[in-house]
């Protein structure tokens, strides 16, 4: 059950830090508006807030959710830059999601 629970606070961990740092990417490279940094900051302090809410040493979480917000990445890659990812990206995820869940289950 903590694993599942981990394993869904990273994920929504992960949307708030891409949607936070996307936002601004479109500001600088895309010229949309300002105004994407409004929600782009209040998704960033999501982000902290909810990396507070593990219960795991902030070391062994920042290391096992760098597996998540890999997985994240690539899925935002296909989903919103509709880029395919390749067979060795996706080789790639699975052994940072393996990884992930040797760290969080080795707690």
């Amino acid at each position: 059950m903590l694993f599942l629970k981990s394993l869904i606070l990273f994920l929504v961990t992960a949307l708030a830090e891409i949607i936070g740092c996307y936002l601004p990417y479109l500001w600088l490279k895309q010229a949309k508006s300002a105004w994407l940094l409004i929600p782009a900051t209040l998704s960033l302090i999501g982000f902290v807030w909810l990396l507070t809410l593990h219960p795991q040493a902030t070391g062994r979480v920042y290391a096992a959710y760098g597996g998540v917000y890999i997985s994240v990445a690539l899925f935002w890659l296909w989903a919103v830059n509709s880029v395919m990812p390749t067979w060795t990206d996706w080789l790639g995820v699975g052994l940072c999601l393996l990884g992930m869940a040797i760290i969080i289950l080795g707690a």
